[in-house]
C-alpha cells in the first residue's frame, strides 16, 4: 500500500512538471555537455599521463592537451551554472502550481472538512509540506540530471578502453541498488509518519495560541506543556528513526562503490602488467577516475535519499488534501440576480452525524421584508439553520426556497451574495481598515466607506486610529472585541443586500453602543428580510415574528405579545433571563 502511495504521489509530481519540459530539455543537454566534458577531460589527463615516461616528460606533446584542459574547464562551469539555473526554475514553478491548486482545493472543499480536520494541520500541509516537496525536488532534479549522464557516459567511455574491467564495475553496480531500495523503503514509511506528527504539532500549537487567554485562565500551562512533549517526543523518535535509517544510505553505498574501485585497480593493474603495453598506465589512470564519476551519482543521490523521501512523503499529504471532495460544481446553476427576500423551508432535516438527528421536518414562510428572530437554548439547532440557509451545509431532506428558487439551483455565489451575515465570531484580516470594510465591495469609494462606517457607529473610533482609515490592522489585535464587531457590521452596511443574517451581532458591543448600533439595524432592515439569532430581549421584542427552536424543531412561532400571552416555552425562556439578569 505505502509503495502504491508513494508510486502515484511520484507520477503526480511529474505531471506538475510536465509544462516546464523545455526547461527540463535544456536542464539535460547542459547536464550532457558538462559531463561529458568532464569526462573528456579525464583522457585528456590520461594522456598527458602518458607522455611522462622514463626518460621524462615530453611537454611538446604535454602542452596542447593542457590547453585543451584549460578551454574545457570554464565551459564545464557555464553548463553546470545553465543546469542549476533551469533545475531551480523547474523546482519553483512546480512548487507554485502545487501550492495554488491546495490552496484553491481549499476553496473548494465544503466546511464540513474545516469544521472536523485540525485548521494547524491544513496549514502544514499547504506551507510545510510544500517546502518539503521543494526541498526534495531541487536536490533530487540536480543530481538526477548529472547521475544519468554521467553513468552512461562513464559506461561508454570506459567500454571504449576495457571491456572487461568494465564488467567487473557492472557486475558489482546491482549490489549499491538493492541496498538503496531496501533502505529506501524504510525511510519512506518513517517520512510519512513523521510529517502526519508535524501536521499534529501544528495544530496543536495553533489551537493553543489562538486560546492561550483560556489556558492562563484555567491554570492549564503544565497539562497543555505535557500533551505538547507527549506530541514532541513521539515526533522526535519518529524523526530520530528516519534519519537513522536515511544516514545508513551513504555508508552502505559507500562500501559498495570502494570495491567497484578496489576491482578496478586490481583487474586494472593485472591488465597492464599482462598487456605488453596495450593497457597503459595511463589508460588505467583514466579507468580509475572513470570508477569514481561512475559510482559519484550513486553517492550523492544517495546522500539526497533523505530530501527525497520526505517530499515523496509530503506530496503525499498534499494530493490527499487536493483530492478531497469539493463542492459539487454549480456553474449550470441559475444566477439569481433579483431577490424578493421571500424564504420557504419545506419538511427540512439536517444532521451533522447521520447517528443524530438535529434538525426534523422543519416548515417555514417567511414573507419578503419580515424581521425574524430566532431563539431557543443552546443546541437547538439556531445557527444550523443559518448554515443552511447560506448554503454552508446542504439540507439532508426537504427543500429550501429563496425567491421562489430552490437554493440548490442557484449558483452558491449569487446565494450568498444576496445575503448580508454578521457573525458573533468577528474576523478581520491584515490590512487597512478601510479594506476590512470594503471586503465585500473592494471598488467602493472613500465617500461611501466612511458613510457605511457612521451607520455602523464605528466612524468616531476610526479617527482616532494613527492613519484613520488607512490605519493597517493585523487580525485586529490593535482593537477590542467590540470593535472589531463594529467593523463587521460596517462591512455589510456598505453592502445593503436584500437579506441580513445578524448572528448574535450585538453581543460583544456594550448596551449603550448597542441601542445606537439597534437603531442603525432598524433602517438597514427596513423592507429587507431579516434572520437575527439573539438573546437580549431588546433585539427580540421588535422582531415581526419569532421562531421558538427546541431540538430541531419550531416549538412555538408569533410576536413577542402573542408568545408571552401562551404562557409556554418562549415565555419560560424571557423570564428566567430576567431573573438570571
Amino acid at each position: 500500500m505505502a509503495k502504491k502511495a508513494k508510486k502515484g504521489a511520484l507520477l503526480r509530481i511529474l505531471k506538475y512538471v510536465k509544462p516546464q519540459m523545455w526547461l527540463v530539455v535544456i536542464a539535460l543537454i547542459c547536464a550532457a555537455a558538462s559531463v561529458l566534458l568532464s569526462l573528456y577531460t579525464t583522457v585528456l589527463i590520461g594522456d598527458a599521463v602518458d607522455c611522462i615516461t622514463d626518460s621524462g616528460a615530453d611537454f611538446v606533446a604535454m602542452t596542447p592537451i593542457l590547453i585543451q584542459i584549460a578551454v574545457i574547464i570554464p565551459l564545464v562551469m557555464i553548463f553546470q551554472w545553465l543546469m542549476y539555473f533551469c533545475t531551480n526554475a523547474i523546482t519553483h514553478k512546480t512548487v507554485k502550481m502545487l501550492r495554488t491548486d491546495a490552496f484553491a482545493q481549499v476553496q473548494k472543499i465544503p466546511l464540513s472538512y474545516i469544521d472536523v480536520n485540525a485548521h494547524g494541520d491544513i496549514i502544514s500541509r499547504v506551507v510545510n509540506d510544500v517546502d518539503a516537496v521543494s526541498d526534495g525536488l531541487l536536490q533530487g532534479f540536480q543530481q538526477l540530471f548529472t547521475g544519468i549522464v554521467t553513468i552512461v557516459g562513464t559506461l561508454c567511455f570506459m567500454l571504449s578502453l576495457n571491456i572487461e574491467i568494465t564488467l567487473v564495475v557492472v557486475l558489482i553496480t546491482p549490489l549499491s541498488f538493492a541496498v538503496a531500495a531496501v533502505i529506501s523503503k524504510l525511510c519512506f514509511n518513517k517520512f510519512r509518519e513523521q510529517s502526519q506528527l508535524k501536521g499534529e504539532l501544528t495544530g496543536y500549537i495553533d489551537e493553543h495560541i489562538g486560546g492561550q487567554k483560556l489556558v492562563k485562565a484555567f491554570g492549564y500551562e503544565d497539562s497543555a506543556q505535557e500533551q505538547f512533549d507527549d506530541i514532541n517526543e513521539r515526533l522526535n523518535v519518529c524523526g530520530r528513526r528516519a534519519q537513522f535509517y536515511s544516514a545508513l544510505t551513504n555508508p552502505c553505498t559507500r562500501f559498495v562503490n570502494s570495491l567497484v574501485y578496489a576491482g578496478v585497480g586490481v583487474f586494472g593493474a593485472l591488465r597492464v602488467v599482462s598487456s605488453g603495453g596495450a593497457f597503459t598506465v595511463g589508460a588505467l589512470s583514466c579507468f580509475l577516475q572513470y570508477a569514481n564519476q561512475y559510482t559519484k551519482p550513486f553517492n550523492e543521490i544517495s546522500g539526497v535519499v533523505t530530501e527525497l523521501q520526505n517530499a515523496i512523503a509530503s506530496a503525499g499529504r498534499i494530493f490527499e488534501l487536493i483530492d478531497e471532495k469539493a463542492e459539487s460544481d454549480d456553474s449550470d446553476n441559475y444566477v439569481l440576480t433579483s431577490c424578493d427576500g421571500k424564504v420557504e423551508l419545506h419538511d427540512v432535516s439536517f444532521s451533522y452525524i447521520p447517528e443524530k438527528p438535529l434538525i426534523e421536518n422543519l416548515n417555514l414562510l417567511v414573507e419578503s421584508g419580515q424581521h425574524i428572530a430566532i431563539v431557543g437554548p443552546t443546541g437547538c439547532g439556531k445557527t444550523t439553520l443559518i448554515n443552511l440557509l447560506m448554503r454552508f451545509y446542504d439540507v439532508v431532506g426537504g427543500e429550501i426556497k429563496v425567491s421562489g428558487h430552490p437554493i440548490k439551483s442557484l449558483t452558491r455565489n449569487s446565494l450568498r451574495s444576496n445575503f448580508g451575515i454578521v457573525l458573533q465570531e468577528t474576523w478581520l484580516f491584515k490590512g487597512t481598515v478601510r479594506e476590512n470594510i470594503a471586503y465585500g465591495r473592494p471598488d467602493a469609494p472613500l465617500e461611501d466607506v466612511i458613510e457605511a462606517a457612521k451607520a455602523a457607529h464605528a466612524h468616531s473610533f476610526i479617527r482616532r486610529l494613527p492613519q484613520g482609515y488607512d490605519t493597517v490592522i493585523s487580525d485586529g489585535g490593535d482593537l477590542s472585541q467590540g470593535q472589531k464587531q463594529l467593523l463587521s457590521i460596517a462591512r455589510v452596511m456598505l453592502t445593503l443586500p436584500p437579506m441580513l443574517i445578524l448572528d448574535e451581532a450585538t453581543s460583544s458591543i456594550d448596551t449603550r453602543t448597542e441601542m445606537r448600533i439597534q437603531s442603525a439595524f432598524d433602517r438597514m432592515m427596513k423592507g429587507r428580510t431579516s434572520f437575527v439569532v439573539a438573546h437580549r430581549l431588546s433585539t427580540i421584542r421588535e422582531a415581526d415574528c419569532i421562531l421558538v427552536m427546541k431540538s430541531g424543531h419550531i416549538v412555538e412561532q408569533g410576536n413577542h405579545t402573542e408568545l408571552m400571552a401562551k404562557g409556554g416555552f418562549y415565555s419560560q425562556l424571557i423570564n428566567s433571563r430576567q431573573e438570571n439578569a
